[in-house]
């Protein structure tokens, strides 16, 4: 049985559709009009336990709605929903014991107070005993690398310093499912590769349940092989993120010669660019690069080779094209 079900989940706002202009502003105060926006259109997935799973998808594609019905704080209008047992809306006071939440534009955190301050206060709304959170804090502490950080009030903390504080305050009560909401948005570097790292630590070792929407599709790549894709709230692909690579990788090869005077043209192989004795070729229909070596060499002497994979937002680029979202 699956940890996580969602069956034809279905959600719409009902929004004031008001014309530009002044006079539409005042005809609008005395006679409103409304229009609907279908933001999850009839959405179905499984998610087993210990999955890291990438729900993307470009801007207002249902991506927050969903996780908001996911974690409870949205009720569907219509569909299923069942995490672990539960229905997240109706057994709210139950489930929320039960996952972690980080949303990337949201703080979990007391402003005006230490770090550890709000750990405790999280302590005692999630009823933890002494024991178990000394153990979980001090473990937390330890990963994300906050011991330094703990007296210090969160209005003072950097944008990385506080995401590793938020993502530590959702995992105190030792969740089963974490729901990351783009954990990594506006992190320098050597964050992004800390937050990363402690994410893979945890779902390795405590078997947690991750979902992990973002826009960053380096942390999709770096985190997880399955990606569920949706686009005007509707669910469009689920499956292996190295299938779409490779369905929509564009495979290009740097060769340098020790002498160049001409290229020949060989079939399958683009040349994006010449410079002195080095070309840039794109590979097309999964040509061999042993193949293309072979028939260069026939006429120049090759001193160099290197495979150029395409980046992984050019990958998710084309794959939002196909589906048109």
């Amino acid at each position: 049985m699956s940890f996580i079900k969602v069956l034809n989940l279905n959600k719409q706002f009902k929004i004031v559709d008001k014309e530009s202009g002044l006079a539409n502003s005042f005809k609008s105060i005395i006679k409103r009009k409304y229009k609907y926006i279908q933001a999850v259109d009839n959405i179905s997935f499984d998610i087993d336990k210990g999955e890291i799973v990438g729900y993307i998808g470009p801007n207002g594609a249902g991506k927050s709605t969903t996780i908001k019905m996911l974690t409870g704080i949205l009720k569907p209008d219509s569909g299923f929903i069942e995490v672990d047992g539960f229905n997240p809306f109706n057994d709210r006071v139950k489930y929320v014991k039960n996952i972690g939440v980080v949303f990337g534009q949201k703080s979990q955190l007391w402003w005006d107070i230490p770090v550890e301050e709000s750990f405790l206060l999280l302590k005692d709304i999630y009823k933890v005993s002494d024991k178990d959170y000394q153990k979980v804090k001090e473990e937390l502490v330890d990963l994300l690398e906050l011991k330094d950080l703990l007296k210090t009030p969160v209005r003072q903390l950097s944008l990385g310093q506080r995401m590793r504080a938020e993502i530590a305050a959702s995992l105190l009560h030792s969740p089963k499912v974490l729901f990351l909401d783009e954990p990594t948005i506006g992190l320098d570097a050597v964050s992004k590769l800390a937050v990363r790292k402690f994410i893979k630590e945890i779902n390795e070792k405590k078997k947690v349940t991750i979902i992990l929407t973002s826009h960053d599709m380096t942390d999709i790549e770096a985190l997880t092989n399955r990606i569920i894709l949706i686009g005007h709230g509707k669910k469009l692909y689920d499956g292996k993120l190295t299938e779409i690579k490779k369905k929509f990788n564009s495979k290009k090869l740097e060769i340098i010669f020790k002498k160049l005077k001409s290229i020949p043209a060989i079939k399958d192989v683009d040349i994006i660019k010449k410079e002195r004795n080095k070309v840039i070729l794109n590979v097309l229909n999964n040509k061999s690069v042993s193949e293309i070596v072979r028939e260069y060499s026939k006429v120049c002497e090759i001193e160099d080779i290197n495979i150029i994979n395409e980046d992984i937002d050019n990958v998710i680029v084309r794959l939002y094209n196909e589906y048109d979202v």
